[in-house]
């Protein structure tokens, strides 16, 4: 992290209110709250400010010791990770429920970790409940009854935190530096949450075979070189068709508003199933939102073992057979693994032609193969995405190295544009005055965008254009030549002043002569 906050850590069993209470520090609605217990998965993080105090709010998933599957094995994992770095602990438990043996687990389980810890009793709405939290006392630690949803007994626990962390000092740092945010979207079960861990170094997500074991979205911010990155695992997005649960509906939405608030988008893709209806419509939702993307077409070691296995098939059928000479051998390492990269490259541009300017890489989350090359590319797009063009330097371009002619277009009237100049960055929009009123036609639009980003090197990032129409008297666009309208205007005009300038004459008797030429001689 950028700050060095004292770090507040929720925890406890499952469905007792800890991402109700998250959500309330916090201000936020970050965590998925429903009825549903299990549903957060991975360490969730947050900030909370109290009496002019931050604070890190880390909500963990609800904690079950004993449960061996894998899932519950790896919530335990993640909260280990999280009361190590932990400055003060919350154990929520429910009041109506009372005191469980689950709850006196996790209360020794805290008390080992040898943290300073609290017990939020949750749950309780009214003052005639509050005699519920007195068993509580029995763990020997203090007790604060609390009703997460309305926020009442919230500011006694914040109050208590502060005293415990009073002597944690927090380092602001002057100046925040740009922070690249990142989110890594795709469908169930890609590996998003294996590229979050590769990227950032850690086990940051919970990765298991089960898809949809991701449901929240994880935010882990690093520094790398001289950028800062905020990546954001999201959800697997499937069709509204394909959920079931409150909570898988939800995580579709919290995955869209993790889309919305980042910069570039890593788009992953399963190398072994290649490009599905499913990853083009979540391309879709990247581009229509003006993110800018890389394709990241993960397992592709897997892809690759797979063609090598899919050759070796093929050379033992009769076809195959016949296509070698006598007594030669089908050699597995005649793969050329190049050109199924080139073939499958030539494969996703034409599913995902709207993306036609992401760049693609191949890798492997799971061994770190050409995992590098992630990083200079989220850089590169991100510079793109904040790029500005002079004015200058764009009409220029427009005059000298565009030739308008070469755009098709269907409509009779040929298009001219008078003056172009960038509105805004991310994404750059682009302000273009022309002739025509009528939307241009999207096959001259995609034009000028490729005669754009051969120039200025937009990698990776979408661009648009809003168009005006020059209005009759508008100094501010480019004079080119002028049209055949305005040449017969000011054949017209001219020839309304000679008829006015030759009445005036005859009116002062001069007459000019028959054979045209004008009597000009001394008066």
């Amino acid at each position: 992290m950028t700050q060095e906050l004292p770090s507040l850590v929720i925890v406890g069993r499952p469905n007792v209110g800890k991402s109700t209470l998250f959500n309330r520090l916090t201000g936020t609605r970050r965590s998925i709250v429903t009825n549903e217990p299990g549903i957060t998965r991975d360490r969730i993080y947050g900030k909370a400010e109290w009496r002019g105090r931050a604070l890190e709010i880390v909500d963990t998933g609800g904690i079950v010791p004993d449960d061996k599957a894998l899932i519950p094995q790896e919530i335990l994992r993640q909260a280990h990770v999280a009361i190590k770095q932990a400055a003060l602990l919350v154990l929520v438990v429910d009041s109506q429920a009372g005191l469980t043996p689950l709850d006196e687990e996790l209360a020794r389980l805290l008390r080992t970790s040898g943290k300073p810890f609290v017990i939020a009793v949750n749950k309780v709405d009214a003052m005639s409940q509050e005699g519920n939290a007195a068993v509580f006392h029995r763990i020997g630690v203090p007790v604060f009854p609390i009703a997460a949803e309305h926020g009442t007994g919230v500011d006694d626990l914040l109050d208590a935190a502060l005293a415990e962390v009073a002597d944690v000092k927090s380092e602001e740092e002057e100046k925040q530096p740009d922070i690249i945010e990142v989110a890594i979207i795709g469908r169930p079960n890609v590996g998003k949450s294996t590229l979050l861990n590769r990227m950032v170094g850690e086990e940051r997500s919970i990765v298991s075979p089960i898809p949809g074991t991701t449901m929240d979205n994880v935010d882990t911010e690093i520094t790398r070189g001289d950028h800062t990155y905020r990546f954001v695992d999201t959800a697997g997005i499937r069709r509204k068709g394909k959920t079931t649960l409150v909570a898988e509906k939800l995580s579709v939405v919290m995955a869209r508003r993790g889309l919305e608030r980042c910069d570039v988008a890593l788009l992953v893709v399963d190398g072994e199933q290649g490009v599905t209806q499913g990853d083009a419509q979540i391309a879709s939702y990247a581009e229509e939102s003006g993110r800018s993307v890389v394709i990241v077409i993960n397992k592709w070691d897997l892809a690759v073992e797979a063609a090598r296995n899919a050759g070796i098939r093929d050379a033992a059928t009769a076809k195959g057979k016949a296509s070698r000479r006598p007594g030669e051998r089908h050699k597995t390492e005649n793969l050329d693994a190049g050109r199924l990269m080139f073939d499958y490259e030539k494969m996703i541009r034409g599913k995902l032609k709207f993306l036609s300017y992401a760049p693609i890489v191949f890798l492997s989350a799971k061994t770190g193969e050409r995992a590098e090359k992630l990083f200079p590319l989220i850089n590169q797009c991100w510079e793109a995405r904040r790029r500005r063009i002079a004015t200058p330097a764009l009409n220029n371009w427009l005059k000298e190295d565009v030739d308008l002619q070469r755009g098709t277009t269907p409509g009779a009237r040929p298009v001219r544009i008078y003056y172009i100049t960038q509105a805004k960055i991310a994404p750059p929009t682009f302000l273009i005055f022309t002739n025509q009123k009528a939307p241009l036609h999207f096959s001259y639009e995609r034009f000028l965008e490729n005669q754009l980003r051969a120039k200025f090197d937009f990698v990776g990032t979408p661009i648009r254009f809003v168009q005006r129409l020059r209005k009759r008297g508008d100094k501010s666009a480019l004079d080119e030549k002028p049209s055949r309208a305005e040449k017969t205007s000011r054949f017209n005009k001219s020839r309304r002043a000679d008829k006015s300038s030759r009445g005036h004459s005859s009116s002062r008797g001069i007459k000019p002569s028959r054979g045209g030429n004008s009597s000009d001689g001394d008066e």
